[in-house]
């Protein structure tokens, strides 16, 4: 049973992004934010602070 929620403000392109994703996967966004977010943090676990390191690299990029 599901029992957390976690809610957060995103850019409106970022959820338009999401819903086209779980609408070409036939999935709820849930399930897909579900699953990205898993895929992050065992990610993390494994590489750490270098993980996040480069997303904020990429970030930076995307925002130049």
């Amino acid at each position: 049973a599901r029992t957390g929620f976690l809610v957060f403000r995103v850019d409106p392109a970022l959820r338009r992004d999401v819903q086209r994703i779980a609408d070409e996967e036939q999935r709820t966004i849930t399930q897909i934010c579900e699953m990205l977010l898993y895929e992050g943090v065992e990610a993390y676990k494994k590489d750490g602070p270098k993980f996040i390191q480069r997303l904020v690299a990429k970030q930076k990029l995307r925002t130049k």
